[in-house]
């Protein structure tokens, strides 16, 4: 589905990150993927990804800053000849309630949720027009969608991102560039797994489906989005959560 096709992904090491990686590199994408501190992770998911056949390539660097993504997109057109896809996947969380929440930890996290996303959208489009094609997919949230208690920055930066996401489809669609928003649900992560099974029952209950997501559900739907299947969708938000926001 994606033969001859480059993508940026960020965040791409673990979790989420690495399923879409994984989903791209076995149809075909050359990835590069971009990461924050874990350097034994990052060295260990590209080995894995490599045995696809595809290249793998890495890039250390914060999402916060600007620097990064210029430096991506540089790279990845440098290595590739020129960017396909991009896959702002790249997130933190700071859960507190808001009486508790420090204005640091507000800040903190849109810097990395919706400014990095953005910075990542500005470079890569540049390139992508210039091309008159590509195919950006934003990570945002249910949490964007609904609010979350304890979540105020994460719901604000993730609602954020869809915003943005429609805002970039209708400036970008006469460039023969798409932009659309993934929504997860309550997928089984690191960042969830320090739960107990008792919580995560709990969370379980709320779903129509009866279960939680696994990374390869969100992976699924983003190379959807990467393929020509997906060429007359942009602008939109797709909730892949098994129910929970009905």
């Amino acid at each position: 589905m994606l033969q001859g096709k480059s993508a940026i992904i960020t965040g791409g090491v673990r979790g989420i990150g690495k399923a879409i990686a994984a989903e791209f590199c076995k149809n075909g994408a050359d990835v590069l993927l971009c990461y924050r501190s874990n350097d034994e992770q990052a060295q260990k998911t590209a080995a894995e990804l490599s045995q696809h056949g595809t290249r793998v390539e890495l890039l250390k660097g914060d999402v916060a800053d600007p620097k990064t993504a210029k430096e991506a997109v540089a790279r990845a057109k440098d290595l590739f000849g020129k960017v396909d896809i991009l896959v702002n996947n790249a997130g933190i969380t700071r859960d507190k309630l808001l009486m508790r929440m420090s204005a640091e930890d507000f800040t903190d996290v849109i810097s990395a949720n919706l400014n990095g996303s953005f910075y990542f959208l500005s470079e890569a489009s540049k390139v992508m027009i210039k091309q008159r094609s590509g195919r950006i997919i934003n990570l945002s949230s249910v949490a964007g969608v609904k609010g979350n208690p304890a979540q105020v920055n994460y719901s604000a930066s993730k609602a954020g991102v869809i915003g943005m996401t429609m805002s970039a489809a209708k400036e970008l669609g006469r460039r023969g560039i798409t932009v659309n928003a993934i929504a997860p649900g309550f997928i089984d992560t690191d960042m969830t797994a320090v739960m107990t099974d008792d919580q995560k029952a709990k969370i379980a209950e709320a779903i129509s489906l009866g279960r939680t997501g696994k990374p390869e559900d969100i992976a699924k739907t983003a190379l959807f989005l990467a393929s020509d299947s997906a060429s007359y969708i942009t602008g939109q938000t797709i909730c892949v959560d098994g129910g929970l926001t009905m």
